[in-house]
């Protein structure tokens, strides 16, 4: 299997289609002021999904009640709303919400995240391009909610990726992934850290093909560790990442040499992401002191 970069051309503005094969999930737990941007980004896809997922994860409050407010604004049934009874974290919510799709395609969204404008378009046109990949995803950066999109770089590069971890690049943000629905796979309800991570090294390493876009495609709104929530509490990130480590490696995913060097290049890792965020938080602190 060759493993190449491919140019993706640009095809003008607009999808011939008049919606694209593609499921929508975003995962929401109390997202109430967020929600309403994330689904304004997908609702201005120059390739318009054919629905979107707001799944509320037993949020408790007025989140049910703000998603079916969104629902109203946009055309009947292209945004569904599902709840769950109870929180079970993001994982369950994804699960729930790929249960639920329609198209061949699902694309993964936060409900505090963003994508620009030609995200799917590009992705689509990567994958009709390559009819074997399994996963595609892209580049994120973090900016402040409400600035102009990055523009894209042409001409876009599609690389195809070995069906190996790779030690010192980060992998796929949620938000950046677009997979078919058909992968025998499904996010670890289990956790609450790292399943995305585990999901994905699951289905490079079992040897379906994956691909990345040398674009930034999508925002997080914050820096995406050291910050605050699930991803703010870095010990338990670090100690998440060894589990899942540890995981590939009982299913015969990583050879014991791989996880080990895995494991030493998570360290230094670690140990970067703690003295950046130390010094984001003397930052922050001296700009409220």
């Amino acid at each position: 299997m060759a493993w190449v970069t491919r140019t993706v051309h640009q095809i003008g503005e607009q999808c011939q289609d008049a919606s694209a094969p593609v499921s929508v999930v975003i995962p929401c737990f109390r997202c109430a002021h967020t929600i309403e941007q994330a689904v304004s980004s997908v609702a201005a896809q120059t390739c318009r999904p054919a629905e979107v997922l707001l799944i509320d994860d037993g949020s408790g409050d007025g989140t049910l009640r703000c998603l079916t407010d969104v629902a109203r604004r946009y055309p009947a049934a292209w945004v569904k709303v599902l709840a769950l009874p109870e929180n079970r974290g993001p994982a369950a919510a994804r699960n729930h919400g790929w249960a639920h799709a329609s198209q061949p395609w699902v694309a993964f969204l936060d409900a505090d995240d963003s994508w620009h404008p030609l995200k799917l378009q590009l992705q689509l046109q990567a994958v009709q391009g390559d009819a074997h990949i399994a996963l595609i995803a892209h580049d994120m950066n973090v900016q402040p909610r409400g600035a102009p999109a990055p523009a894209v770089r042409y001409p876009v590069q599609c690389r195809g990726l070995p069906p190996r971890l790779s030690l010192w690049r980060r992998s796929f943000p949620t938000a950046s992934v677009m997979l078919r629905r058909d992968l025998p796979f499904r996010f670890d309800e289990k956790r609450r850290r790292g399943e995305d991570f585990l999901l994905w090294a699951q289905i490079l390493l079992s040897g379906y093909r994956c691909a990345r876009l040398d674009q930034v495609l999508a925002s997080w709104h914050k820096p995406p560790f050291g910050v605050g929530g699930l991803s703010g509490d870095l010990r338990a990130m670090y100690r998440a990442a060894v589990d899942v480590r540890n995981t590939l490696h009982a299913q015969g995913l990583l050879s014991r040499g791989q996880l080990y060097a895995a494991h030493a290049v998570g360290y230094a890792r670690h140990l970067r992401r703690c003295l950046l965020t130390v010094a984001r938080r003397r930052v922050h602190a001296g700009r409220h002191a």
